[in-house]
């Protein structure tokens, strides 16, 4: 670290609407993501460019006009997704304008959560429309946000449930049913039920009762209705809510879409394993300098799915002995190579292909990614040269805690930092009444306890002279007197709670609200709590609120 962390939260007397933490200060923070925000020297090597540095941007921006793609076709793929969800006027417009070879796009991505997802899924998308507002403003070119759905995710059970906070501050879990034994198929797959209906009433019951739930509630009803696939029920909510300042949704389980891939696919198949041992070389290189590797692949792994022409499942491809296994069974390269070429809809990127497929696809000139993202993309700058794509730039996600003035003027008046809340014992709270306790008081403890020490030590030395035998029960009785303090010490905090009810109730509230459950608020709650909380101005607040920053976790009075 070049240099360390010193910013304090705003005293009550003048709080403002937001106050920044360094991100240094977040022991769950790794190594990695701190230092790509306060010392990217250390990792320029890896990256395309340094998102701080507006040359960078104006690079990035050549780079993606100079590479060929199909750029229409991409919109006419998005642009009949966007008619089946209906999507607002803005997004439609803001997609067309992918067909222009003059336009660049800002990329971000994340499963179809239930309900919309946790809290940073709305923070990484409100991240890439201020990115392409900025590169439109300040670099005088047309920029749009795309939203990249995982659609072909077979993760169900992390995409299955949404939590809210209710009125205690509770986190309340309000989950779909797990799906079958041996249900691999991929989320796009996935067709809402009858189980929606009741996980809406369940969410009815689980959030507070606001001026904004009845209307907050027919939104997710209209999106979230039976008989819908969960991706699509995820796109059409994400465009309620960030569609009308022109976030482009793409599904990418869409099969017209993979022939705009399939030369990317055939490339893969064409040099089996080049692509994991490049990403396995630089996560070695990466563990060289002390960091970690985020992905480490095997040499025999190809980058890619094979898609069960049935159930849509996802089935690996190893390449061993010269020859191609998909889950275990051995198939020709030719054939393979002929699937990929003819029909490529059968076949999806792994971790480490996907970013090349979303590039070849768009013309994007920067990533928004959340911390691990960051690292594993750390590994594909050969990746990205293997196949000729030029990789973008990456731009940290947003991060924050929403809470309300109150809770924000409790941390600043009483000096609290905010990490100091996550542990869910009561060690904080003690430290913050202790603190409250006169100094006198605390300083004739302190007293007390040196002369009681320092006496008692001359008694233990002294008494071998008289009885050698008695020195035990000396030092016994010195520990008594110490207990007896220590206890009487505790009793005084006991006290002090009992008075200092009050402040009490503000940190067990204020650490509800920032660490349910002890994890992060970001990851931890559905923005739905949040739009329930404050309604739709809650879009224009984080809009006004959020800086384009990073290596800041902002708190952020709604």
């Amino acid at each position: 670290m070049t240099t360390q962390p010193t910013d304090t939260l705003p005293q009550a007397r003048d709080a403002a609407a937001r106050a920044p933490i360094d991100l240094r200060r977040f022991p769950w923070m790794r190594r990695f993501a701190l230092d790509y925000a306060y010392d990217f020297a250390a990792l320029a090597p890896i990256f395309a460019g340094d998102p701080a540095d507006r040359p960078a941007w104006d690079a990035a921006i050549d780079r993606v006009r100079a590479h060929h793609r199909p750029v229409g076709s991409i919109a006419e793929v998005i642009g009949a997704q966007q008619a089946r969800r209906d999507a607002p006027a803005a997004a439609l417009e803001a997609a067309r304008s992918l067909a222009d070879p003059r336009t660049v796009a800002v990329v971000t991505g994340q499963q179809a959560g239930l309900f919309g997802g946790p809290l940073f899924t709305l923070l990484k998308a409100l991240t890439a429309l201020k990115l392409a507002e900025r590169v439109s403003r300040e670099h005088q070119t047309p920029a749009v946000a795309v939203f990249w759905i995982d659609a072909e995710d077979h993760d169900w059970e992390e995409v299955r449930s949404c939590a809210v906070l209710d009125e205690t501050l509770t986190p309340r879990a309000i989950a779909l049913p797990s799906r079958a034994p041996g249900d691999h198929g991929p989320v796009a797959r996935a067709a809402l039920d009858a189980s929606v209906t009741a996980a809406l009433d369940e969410l009815r019951a689980g959030l507070p009762a606001t001026e904004f739930r009845d209307a907050l509630l027919e939104q997710l009803a209209s999106a979230y209705a039976p008989g819908r696939g969960m991706a699509e029920a995820f796109g059409r909510w994400l465009e309620q809510v960030l569609g009308s300042r022109g976030l482009v949704v793409y599904d990418c389980s869409d099969p017209r879409a993979k022939a705009l891939a399939a030369d990317v696919f055939v490339r893969e198949l064409s040099s089996p394993g080049d692509t994991s041992r490049l990403a396995a070389r630089a996560g070695d290189a990466l563990r060289a300098r002390g960091y970690h590797a985020q992905v480490e692949p095997a040499s025999d792994h190809v980058a890619l799915f094979h898609l069960d022409p049935g159930t849509g499942a996802r089935r690996a491809v190893h390449y061993e002995a010269k020859r191609f296994l998909v889950d275990g069974v051995p198939v020709e390269a030719a054939a393979l190579l002929r699937e990929a070429a003819e029909q490529p809809a059968r076949f999806s990127p792994n971790v480490l292909l996907r970013p090349i497929v979303q590039d070849t696809l768009f013309p994007t000139i920067c990533y928004v990614a959340g911390p691990n993202e960051l690292a594993y993309l750390g590994q594909l700058k050969d990746i990205y040269a293997h196949f000729g794509v030029p990789m973008p730039l990456m731009f940290p996600r947003a991060s924050a805690t929403l809470v309300d003035s109150a809770a924000l003027r409790f941390l600043g008046k009483y000096g609290v930092a905010l990490e100091t809340l996550q542990p869910q014992d009561e060690a904080g709270l003690n430290a913050l009444l202790a603190s409250q306790i006169p100094p006198v008081v605390e300083e004739t403890f302190s007293a007390a306890g040196r002369a009681i020490d320092a006496e008692m030590t001359r008694v233990v030395e002294a008494v071998p002279a008289i009885d050698p035998t008695l020195q035990g029960a000396a030092r016994s009785t010195l520990g008594r007197m110490q207990h007896d303090l220590q206890t009487l010490h505790g009793k005084m905090i006991q006290a002090a709670k009992r008075r200092d009810d009050t402040l009490r109730r503000q940190y067990i509230r204020t650490r509800a609200l920032a660490f349910p459950a002890g994890h992060p608020q970001e990851r931890a709650v559905g923005f739905v709590s949040f739009l329930n909380q404050y309604g739709p101005a809650l879009i224009d607040r984080l809009d006004e609120e959020l800086p384009l920053d990073f290596g800041h976790h902002w708190l952020i009075a709604v």
